[in-house]
Order: C-alpha cells, then sequence, then structure tokens
C-alpha cells in the first residue's frame, strides 16, 4: 500500500493531513460531551442549579455543533483525497499498460486488466477513505475515551479492559481467514468481465448461430460462481456486526450491574455511570468502527496486490535507452530469427528466418493457416521481440530504435481491423494529426475509401459506433488502410487486409500503392495469389520456416505449395 500511497499528489496528501486534524477535533468535541452531561446531572440538577444547568447546556449545544463541523468537514476532505486516489491509480494503471508489449497483454489478460482498473481501484478508494475516515478517527476516539473513563472509575473500567482482547483475537481470526477468500473472488469477477466482453464483441456472430441460449446459460453459470465466490468470502466478514454487538451489549450490562451497586453503596454518582456508559460506549462503538474498517481492508488487499502487479509488470519490449536516431530507409533484413510466444526455443512458431528486403520493393506473403505470417511482420515494429535472431530496419536493429521512432515509420494494417468511436475524420487523424483535408481525401482515394465516405450523409463527419460497427468490413479494411497511408511511413505492412474488399477494388488499392508508395516498402500478407503476384518478391511460408522466395513466375516453377495454391484458386475462378 506504500508504494501505492507514492501516487498520491502533494495537493491530495494535504487534503488527507486536514482530514486527521478535522477528525482529532470530531474526537475532542465527542469526548468532552459525556463529562459536560456527568457536571449537569451532578452539579446542576442534583443540586437544583438552574443557572448551572443552562450554562452548561448551551456548551454542550456548542460542542455538538463543533462535532457536526468537523465531521462534516472531515468526510468532505476525504472523499476529495479518496477520489484523487483513485484517478491517479487509474492514470498508473493505464498508463504502465500502454508501455505493455502484446505478450504482457497476454499474459495478464484484457478482462483482468479491466476488472483492476475498475472493481480493484474502487476497493483500494474506499478502503484509503476508511482509513483516513474511521481507522484513523477510531484509534483517537479510544484513547480519548478510555483515559476519561478510568479518571472517572478506575474499577469500572476493568470489565471493558476484558473485552477488549477477545475482540482482538476475533478481528485477526478474520482478517487471516478472508483475504484468501476475497482474491478467489476478484478472480471470479475476471472470469466474468471476460465472458461480457466476448459476448459483446461477437454478438454478430451470436445472433447469426443462434447461440443465445447457450451464451444466456454459460453468462448464468459463471453469475452463480461470481456469487458463490461473495458468499463465502462474506460469510465470514457479516460475523463482525453481531459479534461486536454482543460484545456491547454483555459490556453495557455488566457495567450496569457493578455501576448500580456502587451507586447504591454510595460510591459513585450517577452522573459518573451515566457519562461512563456513554465513554463505554464510545470505546465498544470505536473497535466496531475498527473492525468495519477491517472488512474494507481486507477487500482491498488483494485488490493492493492485483493492482501492484499491473504497476511492477516489467514491459517484455523496453524501450531504448541509447540516444534517438530516425529510420533511414526502410530496408528489413531477417538475421537467423527465431521467435516463441512464450520464449521457449522448443516451442517456436518461426524457425531461422533470413530475408532481405530492399527499401521501397513490394514483397508478398504467402503461406496456409499457422505458417506464422503474422507474427513474422509483427516482428518488424517490434510488437512482439525476437527470441534469437536481429531484425533490421533502415540497416539498423529494432531494439536500437525508440518505440515512437520506430513505429512512426512502420505502418501497419493489422489482420483485425479496428476503429474507434469518433467520426471518420477523427479516425482517418490517428495517422497524422496534421494531416490536410488534401492529404487525407487523397490517402482515402488510394485505399478506394473517398467514394462511399462522401455517400454518408455526413461525409468524413459521419460518426462511427464502437470498433466501426455501422460500415461494412470491406470499408472498414479501408478505413484502416487510409489511415494507415496518411503516416506517410517508409514501411506498409498490409496483413490480410483486403480480403472483405473484392477483387477489383483489390486491384485498384494496388495500383494505387504502386503509384504513391513507388519509395516505400510495402509487405502484403494475403490469401489470393491475384493481390501479391505483381509484387518484386514472394515469400512462401511453412510451419514457420521460409519455404521458397522469388517471383511470381520462378514460384510457379520451382515452388510445389506456391504452384498447388495457384491452381486451385485458377481453377475455383474458372
Amino acid at each position: 500500500m506504500r508504494k501505492l500511497l507514492s501516487l498520491l499528489p502533494q495537493k491530495h496528501r494535504w487534503i488527507s493531513l486536514l482530514t486527521i486534524l478535522f477528525a482529532i477535533g470530531e474526537v475532542l468535541m465527542e469526548t468532552m460531551m459525556p463529562k459536560v452531561i456527568a457536571d449537569i446531572l451532578n452539579q446542576g440538577i442534583e443540586k437544583q442549579d438552574m443557572s448551572y444547568t443552562l450554562l452548561s447546556g448551551g456548551r454542550l449545544v456548542l460542542m455538538a455543533i463543533f462535532s457536526l463541523v468537523f465531521g462534516v468537514l472531515a468526510a468532505q476532505t476525504s472523499s476529495v483525497a479518496s477520489m484523487g486516489f483513485a484517478k491517479e491509480l487509474r492514470k498508473a494503471l493505464f498508463h504502465r499498460a500502454q508501455d505493455f508489449s502484446f505478450s504482457n497483454i497476454d499474459r495478464l489478460g484484457t478482462s483482468s486488466l479491466i476488472t483492476r482498473m475498475t472493481n480493484d481501484v474502487s476497493h483500494v478508494q474506499m478502503a484509503f477513505m476508511t482509513t483516513m475516515r474511521v481507522m484513523l478517527r477510531a484509534p483517537f476516539m479510544l484513547i480519548f475515551a478510555t483515559i476519561m473513563a478510568f479518571s472517572i472509575n478506575h474499577t469500572l473500567s476493568g470489565v471493558f479492559l476484558c473485552i477488549i482482547p477477545v475482540l482482538s483475537v476475533f478481528l485477526f481470526y478474520v482478517l487471516k481467514n478472508a483475504r484468501p477468500r476475497f482474491k478467489k473472488m476478484l478472480k471470479t469477477f475476471d472470469k466474468l468481465n471476460a465472458r461480457i466482453q466476448e459476448n459483446l464483441i461477437g454478438i454478430r456472430v451470436v445472433k447469426a448461430f443462434a447461440r443465445d441460449d447457450w451464451e444466456n446459460e454459460h453468462f448464468d453459470n459463471t453469475a452463480d460462481e461470481v456469487r458463490n465466490a461473495q458468499i463465502h468470502a462474506e460469510r465470514l466478514m457479516i460475523l463482525n456486526g453481531p459479534f461486536m454487538q454482543l460484545m456491547i451489549y454483555l459490556c453495557i450490562i455488566l457495567i450496569l450491574w457493578f455501576g448500580g451497586k456502587m451507586i447504591v453503596f454510595g460510591n459513585m454518582l450517577p452522573g459518573d455511570l451515566t457519562s461512563f456508559l456513554i465513554y463505554v460506549n464510545q470505546i465498544l462503538v470505536s473497535l466496531s468502527m475498527v473492525a468495519a474498517g477491517f472488512n474494507f481492508l481486507v477487500i482491498s488487499r488483494a485488490s493492493v496486490n492485483r493492482i501492484n502487479e499491473v504497476l511492477e509488470e516489467i514491459p517484455d519490449i523496453p524501450d531504448s535507452v541509447e540516444e534517438d536516431s530516425s529510420v533511414q530507409d526502410g530496408s528489413i533484413q531477417f538475421r537467423d530469427v527465431s521467435f516463441s510466444y512464450a520464449g521457449n526455443m522448443d516451442n517456436c512458431v518461426l524457425s531461422h528466418i533470413n530475408l532481405d528486403i530492399q527499401s521501397g520493393e513490394t514483397v508478398g506473403i504467402i503461406g496456409g493457416t499457422g505458417s506464422a505470417k503474422s507474427s513474422l511482420v509483427q516482428l518488424i515494429p517490434r510488437l512482439y521481440e525476437v527470441t534469437n535472431g536481429q531484425v533490421l530496419v533502415g540497416g539498423k536493429d529494432v531494439r536500437e530504435y525508440r518505440h515512437s521512432t520506430l513505429r512512426e515509420q512502420v505502418a501497419m494494417v493489422l489482420q483485425k481491423n479496428v476503429l474507434f468511436t469518433g467520426t471518420i475524420l477523427e479516425n482517418l487523424r490517428w495517422g497524422n494529426q496534421e494531416a490536410t483535408e488534401e492529404e487525407i481525401i487523397a490517402a482515402c482515394k488510394a485505399a478506394q475509401a473517398h467514394d462511399f465516405i462522401t455517400d454518408f450523409p455526413n461525409g468524413y463527419q459521419t460518426v462511427l459506433g464502437q470498433g466501426g460497427v455501422n460500415v461494412s468490413g470491406g470499408q472498414k479494411q479501408r478505413l484502416c488502410i487510409a489511415r494507415a497511408l496518411l503516416k506517410k511511413p517508409k514501411i506498409v505492412i498490409l496483413d490480410d487486409s483486403t480480403s472483405a474488399v473484392d477483387t477489383a477494388t483489390d486491384s485498384k488499392i494496388r495500383e494505387a500503392f504502386q503509384r504513391e508508395l513507388s519509395n516505400t516498402t510495402t509487405l502484403i500478407i494475403a490469401q489470393r495469389i491475384s493481390s501479391i503476384m505483381d509484387a518484386d518478391k514472394i515469400v512462401v511460408l511453412e510451419q514457420g520456416q521460409i519455404n521458397a522466395v522469388g517471383t511470381h513466375d520462378q514460384l510457379l516453377e520451382t515452388c510445389e505449395i506456391y504452384r498447388e495454391v495457384y491452381e486451385s484458386q485458377k481453377k475455383g475462378v474458372a
């Protein structure tokens, strides 16, 4: 928790300090009031001194007002500080996630990261506010009330002193046994989030296959798991309230019994017994508040660990610390490159890749499903780190570039096209925030997107839904291509990014690329040979290894795999 508190801004640290001061002021007022009540009973009412009673009553009212004011101020400042703390936590988690490589995110899980930024941060925020408002106030109340109770009657104080060890043992037992239960509960929340996220992203597939009932059943099962985990965790925590009430009532009964005898025998005044009971109630309520605070602390402890896991996660692909340098050209070299998602050389998806691509060349990449085509090109902008060997861009190892420098010069249209909520223009400007209207239109014309954009009533100001749900798959692909072209990069990678467009449009896009990107290195992953047959060279991948490299005509003569694919597609067209 100390590490997380270091994220608290200086402004909110001062606000937290004010909360403590206001809480102390509130406690002082509350612990002084029972003494005044005792004086009213012993001096004013017992001796029928009306002026003393009214004067003391006035003091009592003022103390109550001050206590109320301090309490309100403490509640306000603790809320402000805890909200500021939560904001900084979420910001730190989000910024940390931006530094992660794909493998880091794969390891932690998208749904788990969402839970940690929402539920876990909320738990920590509540624990922080509870600590300031309750866990600091309660000890002060406990100390001051105990001192005042002892000052009234030493003998009677032994009653609640016997109760405190029993409560302490019970709280320790709860704290020790509840944490693993809440940790398990949070994992079930991750599972629930994953189920919801997967369902909503794939809702069209669910509808298309009429799997609503199946999805509902699985969601209900996951929700039952969450409920059962919550019940299992809370079952222990809910014992706190009844047990505390039992101890409070038992203590009051014993004090009334022994205190009543003392009054009968003249060893204690009625006013003193009344104030003593109030102090004992304050002491036991303070312990109750501590117990309630422990509930939040137990829940937040698991959340703190989960948040720290993210903050302490070391990015698999650290940014270069060397002096930044620009990418000289679009040349690419793979030197004995092997790659494994698990970092295990015994389980490589790419093995001993050696490939030279000159700047400005157009290179086609083809291969069967699972031949690691996407894995190969994702090593170029360093989205994943090579397990062995080197990838050079512009004659320099990609590990020597800053991430921003390298990726600024490598435009990539991923296999899964992603658009964001906002206008078409805002999405296009992801490629270049400073792009002019003429540059945007030129890029869209090259990607064969301009015509369908202008067909929309609002044109480039058309608002896209989340993920671009209100455009077709082919339109989405063309928007993503246009976005990549706006970067004016030295390298363009198209990862099967024209699979959803017709062959005529595909041909026009390739013609535009040859015309507009003559000096740009272009890598095209495709399933259709017609999309890459005009490339300067074609790489044929098989089971993570290069089977052959050559032009279309050369491969037809020398590569059996390429020839079989070509003939099957030619036959299919015929």
